[in-house]
């Protein structure tokens, strides 16, 4: 299925402004980074995390823990994806029980990633908290989760797809809003 691009939400500079406001907000909110971890959401809330990671060692001095959490495993459309899933592979080396977690993802929609991560993480152990940072919030939730930092609302309607690109798999830092023929019956979402 094609997508038409609709319009850039975020630029370089924008994305870059609301990961640094991000990083204070975590810094503010946790009353500094002890027992601080972050958990980058597999594929691009592996990045934003180890941007956020690097923003709170530039103002705290303090290099804080990232891990890679794989959630497709946990997911709830598992049947729907594939019949061979592909997994990424869960990267934390490190204990998280009794720490702050913050989880850090692209886009929340209907809530069901996070959800899925959250099961992930209580399998590895019992975080003393876990918080949430998205970049983008588009709304429509469908389970009852609210993210603790947002980069940037964005109100949209069930036809558009939010696409968040990072250099680090995309070659460009950016947020676009997508839509797609709704008539095209090929197309579900997840």
């Amino acid at each position: 299925m094609e997508f038409v691009e609709k319009a850039v939400i975020m630029d370089e500079q924008a994305m870059q402004r609301a990961i640094t406001r991000i990083s204070h907000e975590i810094i503010e909110k946790n009353k500094g980074v002890e027992e601080l971890v972050l958990i980058g959401i597999q594929r691009r809330g592996v990045p934003l995390a180890k941007r956020i990671a690097a923003k709170i060692k530039e103002v705290e001095g303090t290099e804080i823990p990232v891990g890679i959490l794989d959630i497709t495993l946990y997911r709830d459309d598992l049947s729907l994806l594939a019949e061979h899933p592909i997994i990424k592979g869960t990267q934390i080396d490190f204990p998280i029980t009794g720490k702050k977690i913050v989880l850090v993802d692209d886009v929340l929609y209907t809530g069901r990633t996070v959800r899925a991560a959250i099961d992930a993480i209580m399998d590895l152990g019992r975080p003393k908290m876990i918080q949430l940072a998205i970049l983008i919030d588009r709304g429509h939730r469908e389970l009852p989760i609210r993210a603790d930092f947002v980069g940037k609302n964005v109100p949209t309607s069930r036809n558009e797809v939010v696409h968040v690109r990072v250099k680090e798999i995309d070659n460009v830092n950016n947020v676009v809003i997508s839509s797609h023929d709704v008539e095209d019956s090929r197309y579900k979402r997840y």
